[in-house]
């Protein structure tokens, strides 16, 4: 994969060893309109890919918000921020419901971001769109639906052997709950935003089976979690979930959907 060219005086680029939170952010970055003096919220910052080089980039002439509702991960982007780049900071704030003191921005960007927005996601798209300047941009990435269809296939197989049919269920639900790229597509149309794009990618993810599979970093939270949240049995579930992860070879490859979805708000800044 390709990394976006760095100049040898950035000091905050994306994070070379991230094999999750850069991949998306590469891609929001390809789709995003920046220059310098822009002011830009960013949802779901977690510890600050891509906000660091996104305020970089607007440079003290513009600014950079970047908000999370993890207390933790506000706290670790501050630490890693050290004191720099005084036109960044971060806040512990809910992305769903954005208070109505919060100013608007002409650019909102969010790295894996969408699955943060539930319950009501299109609700919460709205509120965001409201607090974008007219004529600016909004850019999101998550993992698609489609996303590591291989394991959740595995599991239903696996379920299904054991005759759980609740379980299969509530796998199907957890996995219908993702949202594809039509739907974001159509969010963004409802709400009348303007030169709408979908890109979707595929991400491979590379795994070792058993333990190394369900202690994967990237897996285990957030994906393998809805798995095991199918189960009222723990034990069941752990018997499951350690057939699944012998079978690697029914799951290769393992392949996220990375979707970024770009639109502008109609008007002029």
């Amino acid at each position: 994969m390709s990394r976006r060219s760095v100049s040898p005086s950035m000091r905050w680029p994306l994070p070379a060893k991230d094999d999750w939170s850069t991949p998306f952010a590469e891609l929001l970055l390809e789709q995003l309109d920046l220059h310098p003096g822009l002011t830009v919220l960013d949802i779901a910052c977690g510890h600050g890919i891509p906000a660091f080089y996104l305020a970089e980039q607007v440079g003290p002439t513009g600014s950079v918000l970047g908000i999370d509702m993890s207390r933790g991960q506000v706290a670790n982007a501050r630490t890693l921020q050290r004191g720099e780049l005084s036109w960044l900071r971060f806040d512990c704030v809910d992305m769903r419901a954005l208070p109505p003191s919060l100013p608007r921005f002409q650019r909102i960007t969010g790295n894996l971001s969408v699955m943060f927005l539930r319950p009501h996601r299109f609700e919460a798209l709205r509120g965001l769109i409201d607090h974008l300047e007219p004529g600016g941009q909004i850019v999101l990435t998550f993992p698609s639906l489609g996303t590591f269809d291989s394991i959740w296939q595995r599991i239903d197989q696996e379920m299904s052997r054991h005759g759980l049919m609740i379980e299969r269920e509530r796998l199907v639900a957890h996995v219908a709950e993702r949202p594809s790229a039509a739907e974001a597509c159509d969010w963004l149309e409802r709400l009348q935003m303007e030169r709408i794009a979908v890109i979707e990618r595929p991400l491979e993810v590379a795994s070792g089976s058993g333990q190394r599979f369900l202690q994967h970093p990237l897996l285990r939270g957030g994906f393998l979690d809805d798995a095991y949240e199918c189960f009222d049995d723990a034990r069941l579930a752990d018997t499951v979930m350690t057939s699944v992860a012998a079978d690697m070879e029914s799951m290769i490859p393992l392949t996220a959907r990375r979707c970024a979805l770009s639109g502008w708000k109609a008007g002029q800044i």
